[in-house]
């Protein structure tokens, strides 16, 4: 993997490919590798970018609180580096809050929105709280619980739950930990919607067990011009589940 020095930490990135720039953001506590099989559906229409996001695979983090807004600011300063000035940016359940926040702080910069397993809702409150329950646990017991907890969560396909649990361990614990606060006091992305001029794509499965496919239609009514895809079998991580949709889908940010 590359890597940049952007605000305070050390930012991986692979990049790929030829044409439209598509940054492609995994979700949470997973990394790059979440992309790798449907990134060779793409290389051929997208110069991609796929980053670590802070804290997670190769990237590194800051101890002090952060939140999606820097997320987004590390994405367009590894933008700015790479000399990039306008990119779609797709991003995985966490990566599409990301995204959302990207669109928010740099409308000039996008010239597409992919959301895949995400929603633009803000955590009602039940859920903030069970997110820095989470932050305590893995702080006070490691990431273990979370891990078991989530991985079938992601898939009924043991597989994939394999892949999810694997791809987990990996992480580190303070990523978790910051990403966990960063979710848990985003913002409503809702009123963003109808400034949406831009090409927008939702990909969603019917079997999600940590979004509802609901959360997907109503940014779809939200934005009429949407190209939603709904995949029939597919939970939270199509883009493992059914790659050859998922990639299809996201064609249309080309």
């Amino acid at each position: 993997m590359e890597k940049i020095k952007v605000n305070d930490i050390e930012l991986a990135y692979t990049r790929r490919g030829k044409g439209t720039p598509l940054v492609l953001l995994h979700g949470y506590p997973l990394d790059h590798h979440l992309w790798e099989e449907v990134a060779p559906l793409l290389e051929d229409t997208f110069d991609l970018i796929l980053p670590d996001l802070r804290g997670f695979g190769e990237s590194t983090t800051v101890g002090s609180p952060y939140t999606m807004d820097d997320y987004a600011s590390d994405v367009a300063g590894l933008l700015d580096q790479l000399g990039i000035q306008k990119a779609a940016i797709a991003g995985h359940s966490m990566g599409g809050y990301v995204a959302l926040a990207f669109a928010r702080l740099y409308p000039e910069r996008i010239s597409g929105l992919g959301l895949v397993s995400s929603q633009v809702l803000a955590d009602p409150p039940d859920r903030k709280d069970g997110r820095y329950k989470s932050a305590a646990e893995v702080s006070e017991k490691g990431i273990g619980g979370v891990v078991e907890t989530m991985a079938p969560k992601f898939t009924s396909d043991e597989r994939l739950q394999a892949f999810a649990r694997d791809a987990m361990k990996r992480q580190q614990p303070a990523a978790f930990i910051g990403a966990l606060k960063a979710m848990a006091e985003r913002m409503d992305s809702t009123p963003l919607l109808p400034s949406f001029k831009f090409p927008v794509v939702i990909i969603h499965g019917k079997a999600d067990a940590l979004i509802p496919i609901d959360r997907a239609r109503e940014v779809k009514n939200a934005v009429p011009q949407a190209h939603l895809v709904e995949l029939e079998s597919a939970g939270h991580i199509p883009m493992l589940e059914a790659k050859e949709e998922t990639a299809r889908a996201l064609k249309n940010l080309a």
